[in-house]
């Protein structure tokens, strides 16, 4: 019988053989594009799932947890009037979120919320991570938002029902304080953020901005009472065999009660992403 180690490497293995990146023509992408998103109107105005519609401007009594992410970061290669361009993308977003009550039984639905994000809206063109690079496109920089939200819901009892990993890793670690692969990539409208409440109380999401920060929390008629650590393990970055390097990575969180002791470790997902730059590697490591 082979040993765990042995079958781990070998599953590793298949995973970076799976990631070799393929390119695909503009009209499949194009086709492919239009296809999910027919499927995932359908879904939303046919399917059985109670989405949350509630939008109230008075905020519940409890903070859950809240988080808060820079609105500028100087990225190699990337003009700040993308990053200026999406604070104004996140305003108009944020106005269509803000506020909005989940209760028991519902289900958020990052995308369905918005909307399209298109000019006719106000919406301008920010940054949009594409095939390992970037591009101009209108409405980007929304995945900010959606990593927000994502990243302060696990620290919630809140259900994430619908994630999408980022498939690339674009530009190298500059002050990350998150773990890597902990935020949701999103594309209107069908790569999505869905998060369903399954508790016995509402949960609402309040978010802003300030000069400097988006700024997002969850809060509820009362305080919860276990605390959550959201943390990462077995690391790596490993060059595949077709010459590119991956990432990979697995997110737990504990849980810990109001004494302070820890009474869950749970998984959350798990993580591949093709390196868009070359990793350090230590002297003697291959």
């Amino acid at each position: 019988m082979r040993s765990d180690a042995a079958v781990e490497k070998e599953r590793m293995s298949k995973v970076n053989q799976a990631m070799k990146p393929l390119r695909r023509s503009r009209l499949r992408l194009w086709l492919g594009t239009r296809y999910y998103r027919c499927k995932r109107y359908i879904e939303w105005y046919f399917g059985r799932t109670r989405f949350a519609t509630e939008m109230r401007a008075d905020l519940l009594p409890a903070r859950i947890f809240q988080h808060q992410t820079p609105l500028r970061r100087q990225l190699k290669d990337v003009d700040m009037w993308l990053q200026e361009n999406k604070i104004r993308n996140l305003q108009i977003a944020i106005r269509k979120l803000n506020g909005i009550i989940i209760r028991p039984g519902e289900t958020f639905s990052y995308w369905k919320l918005i909307g399209h994000p298109t000019a006719r809206k106000g919406y301008v063109e920010g940054m949009v991570l594409f095939y390992g690079g970037f591009k101009a496109s209108v409405g980007g920089g929304l995945c900010q938002l959606s990593n927000l939200i994502y990243w302060i819901t696990l620290h919630t009892p809140l259900e994430v029902t619908e994630r999408h990993r980022h498939s690339y890793d674009v530009f190298p670690d500059s002050n990350r304080t998150q773990p890597f692969g902990s935020g949701a990539t999103c594309a209107y409208n069908y790569l999505d953020l869905q998060i369903t409440n399954s508790t016995e109380q509402p949960y609402q999401l309040h978010l802003y901005l300030t000069q400097d920060h988006l700024v997002g929390e969850w809060r509820s008629v009362d305080s919860h009472p276990l605390r959550y650590e959201v943390y990462e393990k077995d690391h790596q970055m490993m060059q595949a065999h077709w010459g590119g390097y991956v990432r990979h990575n697995v997110i737990h969180r504990r849980v810990f009660n109001q004494e302070g002791l820890q009474v869950n470790d749970q998984y959350v997902t798990e993580n591949h992403a093709l390196m868009m730059y070359r990793p350090f590697l230590e002297s003697g490591r291959s």
